[in-house]
């Protein structure tokens, strides 16, 4: 066993500032002082089950090796892939009440992008929501298409399942939607062909290139930068606006907010919370 001596490591202020650059610098993710003790509980079972006895050993690895498996596995640990249905409420609302049937009367088609996909809640649903829409507006649908991303490949592998447990399900779906919109799968419950069929789900990096990504009418990207600093924000959001059609929409969590790091949205006050606006 090795996992006092990754603990002891963890704890060393020079391995651990080592650690926070190679992952600000691969993903983004700013740590901060004194989050010894989360590398440590998300880390120390993957350190000893690959025989690396320290945090210094580690980054050394990892910056040799940066396209390796455990490089993904680390990027996963430290990644929070914390979701649930319908977050927060007040997007979804607006999704169904304004930006919907604005949209069905100004494009051919709609496009979204939900840029922290996890396992893959908020993309499905979105998805939910053009479906109950289309139901209640019969021929006043158009092509849509959700993009839904995420840094760990692996919470995508199963997202892209679309099976969830009853205990995930509580966590914001009604029996209702279950009812319509999801069929019984094993001892679980899997999303209908019909909400699955408009989501892509591609492993996509925040700090990488955008240009294959196209362009978007809405982008979610909810309860994410609290994770970078300042300047990524910036960046990021700089990128994100790059992508989004004139007028276009970003939703972001509910207490976040883009002062101080773009100038480049008009905020518009909704029930419930906030939504941005691209400026022309």
């Amino acid at each position: 066993m090795i996992g006092k001596n990754s603990l002891d490591s963890i704890s060393d202020n020079g391995a651990y500032d080592d650690f926070c650059h190679f992952l600000t610098t691969v993903c983004g993710i700013v740590l901060g002082e004194n989050k010894q003790y989360l590398v440590h509980s998300r880390l120390n079972k993957l350190m000893t089950d690959n025989d690396i006895a320290s945090l210094t050993e580690l980054v050394a690895y990892l910056k040799k090796y940066p396209d390796s498996k455990l490089c993904i596995a680390v990027i996963d640990a430290m990644t929070t892939n914390e979701t649930s249905w319908f977050r927060d409420e007040y997007p979804y609302t607006f999704l169904a009440e304004k930006l919907l049937p604005e949209m069905c009367a100004t494009r051919k088609d709609i496009r979204i992008w939900s840029a922290a996909a996890s396992t893959g809640q908020e993309a499905y649903s979105i998805s939910i929501i053009f479906s109950e829409f289309q139901k209640r507006h019969v021929g006043m649908m158009m092509p849509v298409k959700i993009i839904a991303t995420d840094i760990s490949n692996t919470v995508l592998s199963g997202a892209k399942e679309g099976a969830f447990d009853q205990m995930t399900l509580d966590r914001g779906m009604s029996s209702e939607r279950i009812k319509n919109h999801f069929e019984p799968y094993e001892n679980m419950w899997k999303l209908k062909h019909s909400i699955k069929q408009r989501i892509e789900f591609r492993e996509f990096n925040l700090l990488g290139s955008y240009a294959a990504l196209g362009k978007f009418d809405v982008i979610f990207c909810r309860n994410v930068l609290i994770y970078f600093s300042t300047e990524t924000k910036k960046d990021i959001l700089s990128r994100i606006a790059g992508v989004l059609n004139p007028r276009g929409y970003l939703i972001m969590g509910g207490s976040e907010s883009i002062a101080n790091y773009s100038d480049r949205f008009d905020v518009l006050r909704v029930k419930g919370g906030l939504v941005y606006q691209l400026k022309e």
